[in-house]
C-alpha cells in the first residue's frame, strides 16, 4: 500500500504537539503559561482590532454618503472589511483552540477556518495589488476627474473575492477530523491521488498570494512616489501634488507592513510542507522553531490591528474624520453649559425669542412714517433757524398798532408832544 501523504498540519492537537494556523510543533510546549498568555494576547488584538477596523470602515461610508466614492477608498474598506472578518471569526476560533488539549469546536470549525483565514489573506494581498495599479492612475494625472459607477467598484470587489476563494480550495478539501491519543485533531491530510497536485500547489500557492501580489503592488507604488517627486518642483495645482504624495506614502506603507508582518507565516508554512515530504522519503529535516511558530502567528493576526491605525494616523481625509466623529459622540452626551448669575448675567436663562415677520404693507407704512418723520424734523430745523422770542413779538405788535396805554407804553417820550 502507497504511504499517505500527511502533512501533519493539525490545527490544535494537544499540550506535546501544539500546533498554530493549522501547522504542528514537535516540540513539547511544557510551559502552562504560554497556553494562557497567546490566547489572551490574541484577545487584546481582537477587541482593539476590531475597534479600529469599525472606525475606519464608518468613516469611509460616510464620505462615501457624501458623494467622495473613489475606487481607492473602496479597496480600503474591503481590506478593512477582510481585517474585521479574520478578527471576528477566525481570531476567536484560534484562541480557544489554543487553550485545549484537542479539537473541540466540530467537523464544521475544522473544514472552513484555515480555508476561511487563507481566503481573507488572499483577499487582501489582492486587494493591495489592485490599489497600486490605482493609485499609480491616479498619481499619473491627479487633476483629471474620475467617475467610477458602484457597479464597477462591485465587480471588481466580487472578482477579487472570487479568486481568493477559488485558491485557497485545497486548504478547504484536505482538512480532516482524526482521532488522537487525548482527543480529535484537525489534521490537514493528502490523499495519495492529490500527491502530485499538492508538489505543486505547495510551490505555486505562495508565489501566487503573497510573492508576486506584493511584488507588484510595491513596484506600481514605487513608480507612484517617482512621479510625485518628479511633479512636485511644479507649482501649479500643488495642494494635489501633496495629496497624491501622501496617498502614496500611505498605501506603500500598507504594502510594506503587510509583507513584513506576514513574511515569518509563510516561512513556517513553506518549511512545514518541504518537511512532510522529506519525513515521505525518510530523510531528516528539523522541524521549525517553536518561537518562530508563535511570533509567526501573531505576527500574521496583528496585521489586522496595524492596517487601520495605518490608515488612521497618516491619512488627513481619515483624521478630520475621525475628529469629526469623536466630536459627534462627545457633543452628544455634554450638556449645555450653564451660565454663571452676575452683574452681567441674569440669573435665569431666556430662550431667544424668534424673529417676527414683517409684511410688506407695515414696511410700507414704517418706510412713510420714516420719511414724514424726517420731513417734519427739516421743518422744525428751518423755524429754528428764525425763532423769536414771544415778549419782543408782542412789542413790535403792540407799537405797530398803536394800542399801548401810558401805563404800559415802554417808551413814552416818543408820544409826548414837542414844545
Amino acid at each position: 500500500m502507497e504511504p499517505t501523504l500527511d502533512y501533519n498540519t493539525t490545527t490544535n492537537t494537544s499540550i506535546d504537539k501544539w500546533s498554530l494556523n493549522g501547522h504542528p510543533s514537535s516540540q513539547p510546549l511544557d510551559q502552562e503559561e504560554l497556553r494562557v498568555l497567546v490566547p489572551s494576547i490574541l484577545g487584546v488584538i481582537c477587541a482593539l482590532g476590531v475597534a479600529c477596523n469599525l472606525t475606519a470602515m464608518f468613516i469611509l461610508l460616510s464620505n462615501a454618503h457624501k458623494g467622495k466614492l473613489s475606487l481607492i477608498n473602496s479597496l480600503i474598506f474591503n481590506l478593512m472589511f477582510a481585517d474585521g472578518l479574520v478578527l471576528l471569526f477566525s481570531v476567536p476560533f484560534k484562541a480557544v483552540s489554543f487553550s485545549k488539549a484537542s479539537w473541540t469546536l466540530g467537523w464544521v470549525v475544522c473544514k472552513t477556518s484555515d480555508w476561511f483565514l487563507h481566503t481573507c489573506m488572499a483577499a487582501k494581498s489582492f486587494t493591495v495589488a489592485v490599489m497600486a495599479k490605482a493609485c499609480y492612475r491616479y498619481v499619473s494625472n491627479p487633476t483629471k476627474q474620475v467617475s467610477i459607477h458602484l457597479g464597477s467598484i462591485v465587480v471588481v470587489l466580487f472578482f477579487i473575492w472570487l479568486s481568493s476563494c477559488c485558491i485557497t480550495i485545497p486548504q478547504w478539501l484536505f482538512e480532516v477530523l482524526q482521532k488522537g491519543i487525548q482527543g480529535l485533531n484537525c489534521v490537514f491530510i493528502v490523499p495519495p491521488e492529490a500527491r502530485e497536485f499538492m508538489s505543486v500547489y505547495v510551490k505555486a500557492y505562495p508565489l501566487s498570494v503573497y510573492c508576486a501580489p506584493l511584488s507588484f503592488a510595491l513596484m506600481y507604488f514605487w513608480k507612484a512616489y517617482g512621479q510625485c517627486q518628479r511633479r512636485s518642483s511644479k507649482t501649479q495645482n500643488l495642494r494635489t501634488q501633496i495629496r497624491s504624495r501622501k496617498l502614496t506614502l500611505m498605501l506603500f506603507s500598507l504594502t510594506v507592513a503587510m509583507a513584513i508582518l506576514w513574511l515569518p507565516q509563510w516561512v513556517v508554512w513553506v518549511w512545514e510542507r518541504h518537511l512532510a515530504e522529506k519525513q515521505l522519503e525518510n530523510h531528516f529535516f528539523p522541524s521549525p522553531p517553536l518561537l518562530l511558530i508563535i511570533s509567526a502567528q501573531l505576527l500574521s493576526f496583528s496585521m489586522s490591528l496595524v492596517n487601520p491605525l495605518i490608515v488612521l494616523s497618516l491619512s488627513e481625509e481619515f483624521r478630520e474624520g475621525y475628529r469629526g466623529l469623536w466630536r459627534r459622540l462627545t457633543l452628544r452626551k455634554q450638556p449645555p453649559p450653564k451660565a454663571k448669575p452676575g452683574p452681567h448675567n441674569p440669573t435665569s436663562l431666556r430662550s431667544p425669542s424668534p424673529r417676527p415677520e414683517v409684511s410688506v404693507e407695515s414696511s410700507r407704512e414704517r418706510s412713510l412714517s420714516q420719511s414724514i418723520s424726517q420731513d417734519q424734523l427739516e421743518k422744525k430745523g428751518k423755524e429754528e433757524e428764525g425763532i423769536v422770542l414771544p415778549d419782543v413779538e408782542q412789542f413790535w405788535h403792540e407799537r405797530e398798532g398803536g394800542s399801548q396805554t401810558a401805563e404800559n407804553d415802554p417808551v413814552p417820550w416818543e408820544h409826548q408832544d414837542k414844545k
